[in-house]
């Protein structure tokens, strides 16, 4: 019986933890939403990005808010599939 509440604990805490990246991503994924809305230009769109990796790279370091890597990471991620679209947007 100890062994079914430990596996249960467990279980419930694994998935605890698979959801909040999962949270950061739509997070991160409704602010680059908003920042669409905006309607910034492709500059404004690279200055987003490169935020969002210098962020990144200085949130490792951090003790506390490394947990929170993800956040500014697909932040930049998402800013940088913006910039894809928007540069194919031009061409043609």
């Amino acid at each position: 019986m100890i062994l079914v509440i430990i596996i249960m604990n467990w279980g419930a805490n694994m998935l605890q933890r698979r959801l909040e990246g999962g949270w950061s991503v739509m997070v991160a994924g409704l602010a680059v939403t908003l920042f669409a809305c905006l309607d910034l230009s492709f500059s404004q769109w690279r200055v987003l990005v490169v935020v969002g990796l210098l962020a990144t790279a200085l949130m490792l370091y951090h003790k506390k808010l490394r947990h929170f890597v993800l956040l500014p990471s697909c932040v930049a991620f998402a800013g940088g599939l913006m910039l894809i679209v928007m540069n194919f947007g031009t061409v043609r």
